[in-house]
């Protein structure tokens, strides 16, 4: 596995260590993780969509669906991170 070296603002390394039980290296993994998945979708979206000619009214059904999944998302990684 490889491994990735960032800087950060020494205040916000001084909160990481003063939270010193979270695992940061994994969060920040999992975070990285999700957002590549997250970009591979769009642009499978996007692939489908441009070969696409979708009504307006399949468009909105389309995005109503799309919206839904996201709020899905939203609500597991909120519940991931406990907030």
């Amino acid at each position: 596995m490889a491994s990735v070296t960032f800087a950060l603002p020494d205040n916000v390394k001084a909160e990481m260590k003063r939270l010193s039980w979270i695992n940061w290296s994994e969060l920040a993994r999992l975070e990285i993780l999700e957002k590549l998945k997250q970009e591979q979708e769009i642009e499978e979206f996007r692939r489908i969509v441009s070969k696409s000619k979708l009504t307006e009214k399949q468009a909105q059904k389309l995005a109503e669906e799309v919206n839904r999944s996201l709020a899905k998302r939203y609500e597991k990684l909120k519940k991931r991170r406990g907030t």
